[in-house]
């Protein structure tokens, strides 16, 4: 098989992500990698080294980078990539199938005979990563995913890209030779129960797939990674001696070529021996929280190596906050049960109402490794009652005033690590971000008003908004006469002036029918602080002095104008509906109605009107005084489609849409053999319930001693129900015999059946 060379790019990037993706840096030299991220407790390292060389240096290549998961599904949340290529090429999308970002690695690491052990070929470009570690019990473990652009169209082939961790040292034996280790050394990377290296070739869409994940398009992971495919979050796992020097590799390379990126991911961390980690996870990412507002979560981990086993932690509270009153009880001991490797217990603070200042709670974890060191782990957090809130606010300086200023306060906040949505609470009343204040005289000079913001929590902060205001102009009042009906200007308009600056002569003033308050001259107007026989309607009234000037507008009302008005019963329902409008309407001879559904009616008295509707409609009054002098109104009613709107339900009406509770579901049935005879003659050779309206199975096999002999989860809708063979869980035949099986069925809407019975396995 063959493939052609993408030549990629070198980059040198301190930091490179985006929304949806992970992070990947190239910040620490690999000694750094090492020490401050990838070792975990109970573990220490020395004589660390890259391709032969001394690792305190940063790598141009970038093929030892710091990663993050950025929020994403990617299922190992911070680490250390070894990659083939630049670290910058494992950051997503899967935009390519082909993707290569590398330069050769310097030395060079096509004579590593490890990597070419694993291999059966030569390999070209990668790393090595190698360093000395000293366990304090007598195990070590740490967890890794590898991905591959290789992946799926080079699965198997001979590009058959490398990696392995090779460990050396006392108790160690194995086919991988290395100086002053005459027993040779094993490879950790290993498919779980075997002795078979996890490789390309290995684990893939063709070979044992259940470790193998597909991330085609960004199938798996969205946007998070670059590569094609990984495996599984898999753990590398060894006994040793406690106290012992051993020696490690951890190395990758491409094979055959240099295009086609490869990338181990190493968890942080979790390169550990024997000690219980006490891990502090809060929303704002540091160790602080807040009464009645933040929670904690304080996590114990155990090492793989310590999975099989039930474990019991005592562990120890202190500090100057109460179990039990400054924060809700939490649970002592613990316990792990087998195949659990983390428990995590909450701190919820207490909001009392009390100026506590802050209490500490700590968390301490004491191991006594299989050497008999004790080994110590802690986490801290500290419960704050109060928060300091940044407010940014707006300062006006007004040289001449209007009817009012906005002003405005916003919480900065970039991150939300103050706990949104906020609310702004005004002096005076006013809510939200913004409030407009009044500027008139005498406020020359500057006042002050006060914002209270107020977090989800309840938290407050407290600002104050500073107006300057230099003038005295200002209008006092605007009077206005109603008219008298729709068509008899008889209304008038007055303006009330005060705290003139006259100095080169008289003020100006001016009446404006149109809100023309810069360009004079349109429509009717008037100069002048009175203005009479009038129509009702807006005015507008403009003073200036010396100084500025000021504006302002009044509305001239009607007497005995028309007014329309009705009642509409009811305003909504299920199709048909037939509605009543009650007309209230006064000082009108004559009434025309829509009715919104294409009819109408002209009536000369008040009489209610009545109109079936099958869809929402608007239906619309106008009351006439005469042809001239008319009034609208309007109102809304919403017809819906009543029915069912499941689609899931047996009566779905795709019609509906307003469900009125009237859905009937199918009831899940189970039917189950009692007799099966896994004898490999094709024939009821694998035991599996037959269900009908069920969207989800759970089903178990149990021994007469109540082993577990099968058990699965499975959607009915997605493929058959895969079933019992008839073997233990370590792939051995059952035997003959009475077997004991209970399932649970859920239905579409959520009801659930269960039941159970005996079957007789039969060979012969």
């Amino acid at each position: 098989m063959t493939k052609k060379l993408i030549v990629g790019f070198t980059a040198f990037l301190l930091s490179f992500t985006s929304s949806g993706q992970i992070i990947v840096q190239n910040t620490m030299t690999p000694d750094q990698l090492v020490q401050n991220v990838l070792l975990g407790f109970g573990v220490t390292a020395s004589n660390i080294t890259v391709n032969g060389s001394p690792a305190n240096a940063l790598l141009t290549q970038g093929n030892a980078t710091f990663f993050d998961d950025n929020g994403t599904t990617f299922p190992i949340p911070t680490g250390v990539l070894l990659s083939t290529g630049n670290g910058i090429g494992a950051i997503g999308p899967n935009s390519s199938g082909s993707y290569t970002d590398n330069v050769p690695a310097t030395p060079n690491v096509s004579t590593d005979p490890h990597l070419s052990a694993i291999a059966s070929a030569s390999p070209t470009n990668g790393i090595v990563l190698e360093f000395d570690f000293v366990p304090a019990g007598d195990t070590i473990s740490f967890n890794y995913l590898f991905g591959s652009d290789e992946y799926p169209e080079f699965s198997p082939s001979t590009f058959n890209d490398a990696f392995g961790f090779f460990l050396w040292g006392p108790g160690i034996a194995g086919p991988y030779a290395q100086a002053g280790y005459p027993a040779g050394g094993e490879n950790l990377a290993i498919i779980p129960g075997t002795t078979t290296p996890v490789t390309i070739n290995n684990v893939g869409p063709s070979s044992n797939v259940a470790y193998y994940v597909d991330n085609l398009g960004g199938a798996a992971y969205g946007n998070a990674i670059q590569y094609d495919g990984t495996t599984t979050l898999l753990s590398a796992n060894a006994t040793v001696q406690c106290g012992q020097t051993y020696h490690i590799k951890l190395a990758i390379s491409n094979v055959g070529d240099q295009s086609y990126d490869s990338g181990v991911f190493l968890q942080a961390n979790s390169f550990s021996s024997e000690a219980i980690q006490v891990a502090v996870a809060t929303v704002s990412g540091d160790t602080s929280i807040y009464e009645g507002c933040s929670t904690a979560d304080l996590s114990f981990i155990r090492p793989q190596t310590q999975l099989g086993d039930t474990l019991i932690i005592n562990y120890d509270i202190s500090g100057t906050a109460i179990d039990g009153t400054d924060y809700l009880p939490l649970a002592n001991p613990i316990m792990f049960l087998p195949g659990e490797d983390t428990i995590t217990l909450t701190i919820d603070p207490i909001a009392d109402g009390f100026p506590d200042n802050t209490e500490s709670v700590t968390i301490t974890a004491i191991t006594i490794s299989q050497c008999g060191d004790t080994i110590i782990s802690s986490g801290t957090i500290w419960i704050l009652d109060s928060m300091a809130f940044d407010i940014i606010e707006t300062d006006t300086l007004v040289q001449c005033y209007n009817d009012s200023i906005l002003v405005s306060a916003v919480v900065n906040d970039p991150n939300d690590l103050l706990f949104p949505p906020f609310t702004y609470a005004w002096q005076g009343g006013q809510t939200g971000t913004s409030a407009y204040f009044p500027t008139t005289a005498p406020m020359t000079g500057s006042v002050d008003y006060i914002v209270t913001v107020t977090n989800s929590c309840g938290y407050t902060g407290v600002d104050t908004v500073t107006i300057d205001l230099n003038q005295t102009l200002t209008i006092d009042s605007l009077v206005q006469n109603p008219a008298d009906g729709c068509n008899n200007p008889t209304g008038w308009v007055s303006a009330y002036v005060s705290g003139e600056t006259n100095n080169i002569g008289q003020s100006y003033y001016h009446w404006d029918d149109q809100a023309n308050w810069d360009t004079f001259g349109s429509g009717s107007f008037i100069d002048g602080t009175a203005w009479q026989d009038i129509s009702s309607g807006w005015y507008y009234f403009t003073v200036a002095d010396d100084v500025c000037s000021s504006q302002d507008s009044v509305f001239v009302e009607m007497d005995n104008a028309p007014q329309a008005d009705f009642t509409l019963t009811p305003i909504s329902g299920c199709s048909p509906v037939t509605a009543q409008m009650t007309n209230n309407s006064t000082n009108a001879t004559n009434y025309y109605w829509d009715f919104g559904d294409g009819t109408n009616a002209s009536v000369n008295d008040e009489s209610s009107q009545s109109q079936t509707y099958t869809q929402t409609a608007t239906v619309i009054l106008v009351a006439y005084q005469n042809a001239n002098c008319a009034d609208t109104t309007n109102a809304l009613i919403s017809i819906s489609v009543c029915g069912c709107t499941d689609a899931n339900a047996d009566n779905y009406d795709p019609n509906a849409t307003v469900d009125d509770g009237s859905c009937t579901y199918p009831v899940p049935e189970v039917v189950a053999p009692n007799v099966f005879t896994p004898n490999g003659d094709g024939n009821n050779d694998i035991f599996y319930l037959d269900t009908k309206n069920a969207v989800s199975i759970e089903f178990v096999i149990l021994n007469r001693w109540g082993n577990v002999m099968f058990e699965q989860v499975f959607d009915p809708t997605l493929g058959a129900l895969i079933g019992w063979n008839g073997t233990t869980p370590l792939g051995i035949d059952a035997g003959e015999g009475t077997y004991y099986y209970k399932y649970i069925a859920k239905g579409v809407n959520g009801d659930e059946i269960d039941g159970h019975g005996f079957l007789q396995l039969v060979r012969d």
